[in-house]
């Protein structure tokens, strides 16, 4: 098995040979790899200050779909090979001053939410953009701790998995699913079994639901329930708030069309029960459109904000001039 990724060196690399940098973690969404970012300027820089620091643009496509870089029974070890091996790696091949950024949309903002949240001491500020749901009593609107039925709603009207901002239906839950049964690979549902499930007796991962009914399997949810954030927030916010307060910025459109503005506002809901010290910001436009410019600069002025607080607790910001 391999990490792969593409790895941008600033100019300053070259013209200071002794100076050492941050490092910005950049992680696609689903279907996209590290040659998605070839030419996008966007992502060199951490914020407007243009902070100057080395990139590396990890590759989220695994044999299951996405790996969202979170251990698993069917995807392997994906969280402790990028922390144990991959980034020692990393930091012994080029001139990194310890500082680790991370930033993704869609998956990749669900993948950079897990790697802050699971690995508080690693890293040190997240910008998670649009992420896949980060609560599953909102799971494409369905409540999963209320083992309802994902096809249908209490109606026996079809749940949308994919949406014209928001509000128009184009693509069902029961469609998605359907679909992705014929296909052995399969496409996003079955990458979210291929994390969150166990591993079936047929050496596959357990299915969240049936294919065919949409009745949704209440063992499989109970392994399912270790990889919702939200959960485990709630559950360790006084374990972990000493390393995580002030670490998270999570930005998502309220048109998103895949409903992922609704578990984003759960989740904002419980953390601010708890004071969590986290961002949270809505803005206008769906998955796609949502990224403006406005909305790219909050995330990264977050990042670089975080920098330099991690610059001014480490002593490091009169060396690295």
């Amino acid at each position: 098995m391999t990490i792969d990724a593409a790895i941008l060196l600033p100019g300053q690399y070259y013209d200071s040979p002794e100076k050492k940098f941050p490092v910005l973690f950049t992680v696609s969404g689903y279907g996209g790899d590290y040659h998605y970012y070839s030419g996008d300027t966007s992502s060199r820089r951490i914020g407007i200050d243009t902070i100057p620091c080395i990139t590396v643009f990890l590759d989220g496509n695994c044999s299951l779909g996405h790996s969202v870089y979170a251990d698993s029974d069917n995807n392997g070890p994906w969280g402790d090979a990028l922390t144990k091996e991959f980034i020692p790696l990393l930091e012994n091949k080029f001139r990194c001053n310890g500082a680790r950024l991370l930033r993704g949309h869609s998956s990749g903002g669900w993948t950079v939410l897990w790697l802050q949240t699971q690995y508080p001491k690693v890293f040190n500020g997240c910008w998670s953009s649009s992420p896949d749901p980060v609560d599953f009593k909102d799971f494409s609107h369905v409540n999963l701790y209320n083992g309802e039925n994902i096809f249908y709603d209490k109606d026996s009207i079809l749940r949308s998995v994919a949406t014209v901002a928001g509000r128009i239906p184009w693509a069902s839950c029961k469609l998605a699913y359907q679909m992705e049964n014929v296909i052995s690979r399969g496409e996003q549902m079955h990458s979210f079994d291929a994390v969150f499930g166990g591993k079936g007796p047929n050496g596959n991962p357990e299915g969240i639901c049936d294919p065919l009914t949409g009745m949704m399997s209440k063992a499989t949810f109970e392994h399912w329930k270790k990889y919702d954030i939200s959960l485990n927030l709630r559950s360790n916010w006084e374990i972990l708030k000493n390393d995580l307060a002030g670490k998270i910025r999570i930005s998502v459109g309220e048109q998103d069309n895949f409903l992922l503005n609704s578990p984003v506002h759960l989740l904002e809901a419980e953390m601010k029960k708890l004071s969590a010290d986290m961002q949270f910001e809505y803005f206008p436009g769906d998955h796609f459109t949502v990224s403006t410019v406005e909305y790219r600069k909050k995330g990264f002025d977050f990042l670089a904000a975080k920098y330099k607080e991690w610059e001014i607790k480490n002593g490091t910001k009169k060396n690295l001039r």
